[in-house]
């Protein structure tokens, strides 16, 4: 797929609209995590610098068609300023006499935020009138938001499709990045897979059998694959009604040469708290009292040892229990190995999630990757092989 990115656009005194995901977390009205603001600042820049006049939108929180105070996007406008060291201007809505005067009153290179596109209804809804009113504002679309992406809303779908669209350098990043690791990989192609439920990760591993060459499951889903091969598995946590299901899949990579990877051995304890007595066993031996929280040793070691193989990691979940320790061993210890492999250039990774992020924060190698996006259901859908709306409407004829 060719998606058309900023290279060659003229945007000298053109009015471009970006569509950014500003939705960032915010506690007592300060936000406590600049990283998608930063992320956004290299496509501003550049079209600033360009002479553009550019004006920045975004959906934040759920204030479903109300205006709600502490909803509003004047405090990511501040932090867009910090950022960019350069004034950003802010108007207190995003159509109508209340925006069109804020662009009226730019020069070239002025940077403008408009309020929160979901204080409208007709936002979410896709409302084909409210599209009208936001192309109005301007004469090129440029979609810098590849985590609102899967969502066909009137400013990430029903603009694009009224203005001249393209990737801002954010999406064209995720886009090629995504594109490397499943689109036209290098083989070997490996996927790691965690998580709790097989049940919401189904199409993710139906679309990955087909397109990888190992597919490595672990997460709580593990114990529902062990236990669908009769493997007894104590009181780990499982999905008994998705056994079929598991068996099924295990069949369809079969039949396409997926090679699936499962735990060799696992850390079990009694009880899931924090820093609990725990057990190194194989997955064969786990008491019918303990449950799996993390895989062993021995998985880690055979993980690593097939790394040296992989030329491409997609990773999506964590190994084990992360968030609570010990739990976290075997994730951050793989994705230390992961890093390291990436830095010697042996290996092309791309990871995300929700989860997949956080666990590869707390293991202190987010910059050590080649890529990690923090899309996250975009993120997902894409895996499971989805076509995204708000990528549609970027692609070349």
């Amino acid at each position: 797929m060719v998606h058309r990115t900023l290279d060659g656009v003229d945007v000298k005194g053109k009015r471009v609209l970006v569509r950014a995901d500003l939705n960032v977390p915010v506690r007592d009205g300060r936000i406590t995590d600049l990283t998608r603001i930063e992320r956004l600042s290299p496509t501003i820049r550049e079209l600033a610098e360009g002479g553009a006049k550019v004006i920045v939108f975004s959906h934040f929180d759920r204030p479903k068609g109300k205006r709600v105070p502490h909803m509003s996007l004047a405090p990511m406008a501040v932090a867009l300023a910090e950022v960019l060291g350069k004034p950003v201007r802010f108007a207190e809505d995003s159509t109508g006499a209340v925006a069109h005067a804020a662009v009226d009153a730019m020069a070239p290179g002025d940077v403008l935020m408009l309020e929160n596109t979901r204080y409208h209804p007709g936002e979410e809804e896709n409302d084909p009138a409210l599209a009208k009113e936001f192309a109005a504002l301007a004469e090129i679309f440029v979609h810098d938001a590849f985590s609102a992406a899967h969502r066909a809303h009137a400013s990430t779908e029903g603009v694009g499709r009224l203005l001249p669209a393209h990737a801002g350098r954010l999406m064209q990043a995720e886009l090629e990045a995504l594109d490397s690791a499943l689109g036209n990989p290098v083989h070997p192609v490996a996927a790691i897979v965690g998580g709790s439920k097989v049940s919401t990760k189904l199409e993710l591993l139906g679309n990955l059998v087909s397109k990888v060459d190992v597919l490595v499951i672990g997460g709580a889903m593990a114990n529902t694959f062990l236990a669908a091969k009769g493997v007894a598995i104590g009181k780990s946590l499982q999905e008994a009604e998705m056994h079929v299901t598991a068996r099924a899949i295990l069949a369809r990579a079969e039949e396409t040469g997926c090679e699936i990877v499962l735990p060799l051995d696992a850390v079990v304890a009694t009880e899931f708290k924090a820093n609990p007595t725990t057990h190194t066993v194989s997955v064969a031996e786990i008491p019918d009292g303990s449950m799996m929280l993390d895989v062993g040793p021995e998985t880690v070691a055979d993980l690593k040892r097939r790394l040296v193989e992989w030329k491409t990691l997609v990773w999506n979940g964590p190994l084990g229990a992360f968030e609570t320790p010990p739990f976290d061993a075997a994730t951050v210890a793989l994705a230390h190995a992961v890093a390291e492999a990436t830095e010697t250039g042996t290996l092309r990774s791309v990871a995300g999630g929700g989860d997949t992020v956080s666990a590869l924060r707390h293991a202190g190698v987010m910059e050590r990757l080649t890529y990690v996006s923090s899309a996250g259901g975009a993120f997902l859908e894409w895996l499971e092989g989805k076509t995204l709306p708000g990528v549609a409407v970027l692609m070349t004829a």
